[in-house]
């Protein structure tokens, strides 16, 4: 492998992709060559969208940032991160933070992560300020009450909830 060649991971279950999301990814750009976005079954979430459509949404959503010739893949996985980022020659991880109350959480996660694998890095990007308070969970809810989610994800997103609420609904 070519040692110029810096490979991130960016886990997260992205139930859905948010603007905010997208935003992590296009700042990672800048910092490593290859991103991994490892979306995680993580069944303990209950997840709305399959690993399946949470890809799918990914993958459409790049279409709409730069990727500043970073290579991008999208992935789905079902194990311990470390695990995964190993498999997958990364060096660093790429958590995305938005408020104080997040940092606790992520804070023991690294130093979790750390400690199974020391070797990967943990790197923490601020969410812009104008999405630190878009989150997955709050535009699911705003969704199921059929309110407005425009301003907080991609358009191809907003198409998929439809299809989704629509067919739950037979």
């Amino acid at each position: 492998m070519n040692s110029n060649i810096i490979t991130g991971i960016y886990p997260g279950t992205f139930d859905p992709v948010t603007l905010g999301h997208l935003d992590i990814i296009f700042r990672a750009t800048h910092i490593v060559n290859k991103l991994i976005i490892s979306v995680a079954k993580n069944v303990h979430k209950r997840p709305f969208f399959t690993i399946e459509e949470r890809i799918l949404m990914i993958k459409r959503s790049l279409k709409e940032i730069d990727t500043n010739n970073c290579v991008i893949e999208v992935v789905g996985f079902d194990k311990l991160l470390v695990d995964h980022a190993r498999k997958s020659e990364a060096k660093v991880i790429i958590r995305g933070l938005r408020a104080v109350a997040d940092f606790e959480y992520e804070f023991q996660m690294a130093g979790m992560n750390s400690k199974l694998g020391p070797e990967i890095e943990t790197i923490f990007l601020m969410a812009s300020e104008s999405l630190q308070l878009t989150s997955a969970r709050f535009v699911k809810e705003v969704a199921f009450y059929k309110g407005e989610i425009k301003n907080f994800v991609p358009k191809n997103v907003i198409k998929m909830f439809k299809e989704k609420m629509k067919g739950k609904k037979k």
